[in-house]
């Protein structure tokens, strides 16, 4: 019932910027809390950063300072604005629920930061 689509990555050189969106559509029960995913090469999917129906975010270690997360309930947008990137943060990047519903994983999109 929902689908969640990930656009603006692509290539950034390390301590460029980044804005992705996440797009939603379908049925939303309520206004849940959000996640974005990343899923680097060899690597497992993991949580960077998270927002809930209040606006209370929450960031991996590996982002927190680095990384805002928001969302625009009305728009049913989410946004994951990434500044002073590193190569470590190339991966595919992808939206869902806080608890993650596999059937609404979207295509990601890809970050690559290099040089």
């Amino acid at each position: 019932q929902v689908q969640l689509v990930e656009s603006g990555g692509g290539l950034v050189q390390p301590g460029g910027s980044l804005r992705l969106s996440c797009a939603a559509s379908g049925t939303l029960l309520g206004v849940p809390a959000m996640g974005w995913y990343r899923q680097g090469p060899g690597e497992q999917r993991e949580l960077v950063a998270g927002i809930n129906s209040s606006g209370r975010t929450k960031y991996d270690d590996s982002v927190m300072g680095r990384f805002t997360i928001s969302r625009d309930d009305a728009e049913r947008t989410l946004y994951l604005e990434m500044d002073s990137l590193k190569p470590e943060d190339t991966a595919a990047y992808y939206c869902n629920f806080w608890t993650p519903d596999d059937a609404a994983w979207g295509p990601g999109t890809q970050v690559t930061v290099s040089s």
